[in-house]
């Protein structure tokens, strides 16, 4: 799949730009100041954030580029290898564990620790790209100072965080959409990872459409993949689930925007059904996380929950392919890798139709999409996947083919394009 530059608002044409042209390798800075890309998915504030870097930062150094990964230390700086031409450089700016809203206060002394290891590399890096706002933010000023071009991958937005709320949760901070909306005027380009994204870029936060490129995530099938029955026997029979039990999964952090609570309620409709929640409550959402656990046992359906906690991707490679059903019911996602994990492991995913979900999710072929959040609805839509063997293993299938036509590999090669378009642009 070739990236695909985005000259115009949303529902435009989009044109294909040129292809790849081969060169020298690069020496790229990839900056995820707010979580490590070695962090374990689903646990504290890492996700499918995460899993993007380290698994992009891998294949572009197996292309032959030079990858330098900065995040910030919570104790000591320090710096360790990755992967074979990837190092991770943690970046000690004061403060040591602090929540996620008071993190805008270090980008300036993040800034200041990343400006310092560029200036003291041995060779200048050919582009800077930051994941997340708060990356943009602290390397932005780097950019200007240091003369590198910046791509900017949001993978969040405010914008449409706060059009997507669930009851009592806190928007998102006024500094936060009024600093996205800068960096993406700023830029030198703009990595995003879904069509839905882009249409928020250009429409909410007023990216200039020609900055935009698609470059959406992909998987691992080498770790996603279909297991032999002997090891979903073994997996169902650890979470106490019966050879009759319908298992039906939910993969993510927990937190209120994640709607595992949607998940939950739709249990009395599914009287055969065992729900296994894993991930970890994103600091801060602890009371949800307990909210949860409250409201199973107000529908009576908390023997039937299971809650194990953040996975190592072995661990949950094993848990999609032994679900039946894997539900993502978000209220809002930029992509949504889980679903593209699922369909990797042969496993079919019931999903809201918000954002990315409606590409990383082939409705009708690879799993289904619903609309709203009526508990019965959604019930109604994994019982009928429960209830059919045959479309289990045809939806399955489906999913197996659509995962495999896209790799990391792939990902890398699309960035390079971003970068080498971007830095010859600069260089005008």
């Amino acid at each position: 799949m070739r990236p695909t530059i985005a000259p115009g608002y949303a529902g435009c044409m989009r044109q294909e730009p040129y292809g790849h042209t081969p060169g020298t390798p690069l020496r790229i800075a990839i900056v995820s100041m707010h979580t490590s890309p070695a962090d374990r998915p689903g646990k504290g504030d890492a996700g499918g954030l995460n899993v993007l870097v380290l698994e992009s930062a891998m294949a572009l150094a197996g292309r032959g580029n030079h990858v330098d990964v900065f995040t910030r230390s919570v104790g000591a700086p320090h710096a360790h290898s990755l992967a074979p031409g990837v190092t991770l450089y943690a970046l000690e700016t004061g403060g040591g564990i602090v929540r996620k809203h008071e993190l805008p206060n270090l980008a300036d002394a993040f800034g200041d620790q990343l400006q310092r290891a560029a200036l003291a590399a041995t060779d200048p890096y050919d582009v800077i790209h930051a994941h997340y706002w708060l990356s943009g933010l602290a390397v932005l000023p780097v950019s200007l100072s240091l003369g590198i071009p910046i791509v900017q991958t949001f993978h969040t937005l405010a914008e449409e965080k706060n059009r997507r709320l669930a009851d009592g949760d806190r928007p998102e901070p006024e500094r936060r959409l009024l600093t996205e909306r800068y960096l993406a005027s700023e830029v030198d380009a703009i990595a995003a990872v879904s069509r839905a994204e882009i249409d928020v870029l250009c429409d909410g936060v007023g990216a200039p459409a020609e900055r935009v490129w698609l470059v959406p995530p992909a998987v691992d099938t080498t770790v996603f993949h279909p297991a032999p029955v002997s090891s979903r026997e073994a997996v169902r029979a650890r979470l106490g689930v019966r050879a009759d039990d319908g298992l039906v999964v939910c993969v993510g952090r927990v937190q209120a925007a994640k709607g595992q609570d949607l998940a939950v309620r739709m249990l009395p409709h599914l009287p055969g059904a065992v729900l296994v929640l894993a991930g970890d409550a994103t600091p801060g959402s602890e009371r949800y996380l307990e909210s949860l656990h409250d409201l199973a046992r107000e529908l009576g359906v908390a023997y039937r929950v299971r809650h194990i906690g953040s996975l190592e991707r072995p661990a949950l490679a094993q848990l999609l392919d032994a679900a039946d059903v894997v539900v993502v019911p978000s209220r809002t996602e930029s992509f949504g890798l889980v679903p593209l994990e699922a369909a990797a492991s042969g496993t079919p995913v019931v999903a809201a139709r918000v954002g990315g979900l409606m590409e990383s999710v082939i409705d009708g072929e690879t799993g289904v999409l619903v609309d709203g959040r009526d508990p019965a609805e959604w019930a109604e839509a994994v019982g009928a996947i429960l209830d059919d063997v045959d479309l289990q293993l045809e939806l399955g299938l489906a999913g197996r083919r659509a995962a495999s036509r896209r790799d990391w590999q792939d990902v890398a090669h699309e960035l390079e394009d971003v970068y080498r378009a971007t830095a010859a642009a600069r260089a005008l």
